[in-house]
Formats: C-alpha cells, structure tokens, sequence
C-alpha cells in the first residue's frame, strides 16, 4: 500500500491551496479527484463555439486576491501561468426604466455617483463606510481564521463589545439587520438596487436577519479587490495551483473516486477508491466536502456521534443557479457606455422586484421577471473570442433546483426536471428581460450554452440537488453553525481528519479561506 503524509478527498481551489502550501513545505500529499481534471468549480471550455473560451462556473476572483493565500503563493502561481486582469468598475446596476449606476473602487467617485443619483445619498454612503470601518479589520482577518480558536473567539468578542463602554457595539446591532435596513437610507431605487443584491452572492437575501452586515462588507471587498479575472480563464487558477503541487512532489489523481475513508484505532489512515484501492494517509485526511457525503458515506458504519450523524442528515442545500453561456458576434451594446469597463453588474426593475423574484424561487416556482447579474469577459480579455466577438455569462440565482410551478403561469415544469424545453422556456424568458437592458441581445447571440442546477449537481456531488454555494448560509447554518453545530470548525472529532470547501467557514465562492485555515492546521502537526 502506498503512503503519503496527507490525502485530500476532492479538488476544489481550496483542496488545491492546502495541498500547496504542504506540498512547498516537503509534505508528500495526494489528491484524488473524481473528475477529469482538479479544479472543482474552476473550469474553463469551448461550450458554445470553437473559439469562445467560457467560465463554466465560477469567473471572478476578488476575495482569493485581495486574501493571504494570494499574498503567500501569488509570486510562485504567477510564474507558473496565472495572471489577473481587473476594472476599476466591479460592478453597476441597469435598472428596466434605463437608470444605471456604476460602482467605482474609488471612493470620491463612488461619493459623487451617489450624489448624482440623489442629492444627499452620497453622505449616506459616506456613513455606511465610517460606521463599518472600525470594524473591517477585524471582520476580514475572521476569514482567516477557524472561528473556534482562540485568536477567533478575542476577534469577536471585540466585534462585539466596544472597549470600556457597556452593552453591546453598534456592529453587534448590525450583524442582526438586514440588507433591505442597511440601505434604507439611500434616497435612490437605483442605488439601493446596486448595493443590496450582492448579498445574494454570499448566499443570503435582502431580506434576511444577519444579511445587512454583508453590504459594506461586499462593497469594501469589491473596492479592494475589484472584479478579477484570470487572463485565458478561472481554470488558470486551477492550472497554476496544480503545477505548484506536483513541482513540490504532490500527486494529483483525476478520475479517482474515494469509496471510503479508512480508519484505525480512532484516526483516519487512508482512503479506498472505489475501484478498491486503498492508499494510505500517515498524517491526516481531508475531505473536500460536505458533512452529508463526510458522516454518511465516506465514514458510514464508523462509530461516530450519535448526534453529529443526526446533523448530518439534516444539513440543508440551498436555491440553485442558471448560467447562460452566450457566443456573440459583437460585444454588448450598453446604453451606457460605462458598463463596457464594469465587471458583473446586476440586471433588474429594483429592490422589490428583485425580493419578489427571490420570495417565488423559495416557494420552488420559476420567477416571473429573474433579476440576474451579466458579465462579458473579453471587455478585458479579448483573447477568449475570435477577434471582434464576445462572450456573455447570465448568471440566474435563487431558482428552484426543481421547481413545482411557474409564478407566470406559463411554463409547463412538469415533474420539475430541468428538460431541454424547461431550459429552453426559462432562457427564453432571461434573454427577454437582458433585451431591456441589452439592445444586441439576443440578435448578436451566435450560439448559447445554459448550466442547469440539475448540472450543477451532476458535477459537483457537494451541491447536492443543485446548490452552487454547497450547502444553505442562512444563520441557522453559518458561522460557529458550520457545517454542523456540534462540529463548528474544519477539524472533525477525528482528530486527524479534517474538512473543506463551501460546507465549511468561510463558505463559498473563490477565497482560498478554508484552504490557507486548513494548511495551517496542518503544517502545525509534525
């Protein structure tokens, strides 16, 4: 049986980031992956015509850049082939009745486009920014941090107290408010439409308790880090941690599926394949996923916790996403020529209209009016189209992984399988709207691709029916609640194995956050 130091189960960026940083410092390590090439939701193909180089999934990655993965493995990623292009526009908003708006990294010019849109919003979101402020530093370092160590628990603490006066700080006040409160002082629809829905992308909604204090948080990430892409594609990220791994002597194998993990007086020792394999772990294993494959697959018949297994069960997924992969013969025509330089703005009739259509996919019914976000990659790499065309993603969240019913009453779902015509009907239904804002679309759509939930899920085993952010973030699964309430950190009751990804602090999306915790962890133990 063949031994290595550490085995990582799955090859999400944040399986690649740990196996990195050990790999570098002479661990011997070993990836197994069960598709075709390591990377998870970093992927990057030809989906719709030769020539036309899409994201598949993930795009941009503001929160990878601006953490300290980023700025400890950067230099050594960059030399092996990744190189960032940004905007100094992340984001925007184009509103049905032709207002837009444009989200600056530059503080006076963000000031002065508020002012623009309303008189005295400008001093509104002056004040958004100054009350978050003396508090941003410590709310970013948490997202690198396991949440039950001690270093944690005194960051929070003083989140949450103000030294040398009673009660509560007025960031405790906001953790509990709402995106929809935490804008309600702009006097401008338009730019309360572009601030509020981003919370969305951090898996919660406008509406919810505990999302308000994500506004100034995704607007600050999104000035430091702006909307980057990796030149050539996401899954140049994937590429250049790959190379890492294996010029330090790891082992990545794709097409392996883990059967099993393997244990031995308490401790994880190895991994078997389903093919039957058995490769053995002398430090530890760690499981890319989330705590329903963990305590109920890979460890099922363990002697485990009656109540983590309980859990287990009970860990919840949340609303899926629709992605639309668009081949244009010519880029955008935007009304406003801004938008050719902003990175993903958000398409929609306002705040309400956006809620209404969030309220109809949680009631598992297909939204009568989607509120979306669009990004154009070749704004600033042309090089992924033929010369003088394009490439569009429609990027569709909080629709049903299997809807029940259509809130218009048009579209026959059937059982609520996505079939081609329910693909097709709904897509039919976005690029409606993308017209209102879009005069091109769809006349300059040469060819199209849509990523179902239902594709998602065929991908990505820790999506469950559909789920792109791998598991719900509402509170009741978040923070020191996750991935389960008896297990708030990465490290399991086995002391030796340990978990990752989206199911664990700090969640989804491209941050390298659980990854760099994990790697610490880890390079701590011999």
């Amino acid at each position: 049986m063949k031994k290595y130091d550490i085995i990582f189960i799955g090859s999400g960026h944040n399986a690649l980031v740990a196996a990195a940083y050990l790999s570098r410092a002479g661990r011997s390590v070993l990836v197994l992956e069960r598709n075709d090439r390591a990377g998870g939701f970093l992927r990057t193909e030809e989906l719709t015509l030769p020539g036309f180089k899409h994201d598949v999934y993930s795009a941009a990655h503001p929160l990878f850049l601006t953490g300290p993965a980023y700025a400890d493995l950067g230099k050594e990623l960059e030399t092996r082939g990744l190189s960032y292009v940004n905007t100094d526009l992340p984001t925007g908003v184009s509103m049905e009745d032709g207002r837009t708006a444009v989200f600056s990294r530059s503080m006076d010019e963000l000031i002065a486009e508020a002012e623009r849109l309303a008189p005295g919003d400008g001093a509104v979101l002056a004040k958004l920014f100054g009350d978050f402020q003396p508090y941003a530093g410590d709310v970013f370092s948490l997202f690198n941090q396991d949440l039950t160590s001690k270093q944690a628990s005194s960051t929070i603490h003083n989140l949450l107290h103000d030294e040398g006066k009673p009660g509560y700080s007025a960031f405790a006040a906001s953790f509990l408010s709402t995106a929809r409160q935490a804008v309600s002082g702009f006097q401008s629809p338009v730019m309360r439409a572009m601030l509020a829905p981003w919370v969305t992308h951090l898996g919660r909604t406008p509406d919810e308790v505990g999302s308000g204090l994500w506004v100034p948080l995704t607007a600050m990430a999104l000035m430091g880090g702006g909307m980057p892409i990796p030149e050539g594609g996401s899954e140049k990220l994937a590429e250049a941690l790959v190379k890492l791994i294996t010029d330090g002597g790891g082992s990545i194998r794709t097409g392996v599926l883990a059967k099993r993990i393997v244990m031995k007086h308490g401790k994880a020792v190895g991994v078997t394949t389903a093919e039957g394999e058995t490769l053995g772990a002398k430090l530890a294993v760690v499981a890319s996923t989330g705590p329903d494959q963990l305590y109920l697959s890979l460890l099922e018949g363990e002697s485990l916790s009656p109540l983590l297994v309980e859990q287990a069960k009970n860990y919840r997924y949340g609303r899926g996403c629709v992605q639309i992969q668009l081949a244009l013969s010519e880029p955008p025509a935007w009304p406003d020529s801004r938008f050719a330089k902003v990175g993903q703005p958000h398409l929609t009739d306002g705040l309400d209209g956006f809620t209404q259509a969030i309220a109809q996919g949680m009631a598992d019914l297909l939204p009568i009016k989607p509120t979306f976000t669009v990004d154009c990659p070749t704004n600033l790499d042309p090089g992924r189209a033929p010369e003088g065309k394009a490439i569009m993603r429609i990027q569709v969240l909080e629709v049903p992984c299997r809807p029940r019913g259509d809130a218009a009453g048009e579209i026959d779902v059937g059982d609520g399988t996505w079939t081609e015509e329910l693909t097709e009907r709904f897509t039919e239904r976005v690029l409606h709207v993308v017209s209102k804002h879009i005069p091109n679309i769809p006349s300059a759509v040469l060819a199209k691709h849509v990523i179902t939930p239902a594709a998602i899920a065929r991908f990505n085993p820790n999506s469950g029916p559909g789920d792109p952010y791998g598991g719900a973030h509402d509170l009741a699964q978040s923070y020191l609640l996750r991935p389960l309430p008896a297990q708030p950190s990465h490290q399991t009751d086995i002391p030796n194995l340990f978990m990752l990804g989206a199911a664990t602090w700090p969640g989804h999306g491209i941050n390298g956050g659980s990854g760099y915790i994990v790697a610490q962890k880890l390079l701590a133990l011999s």
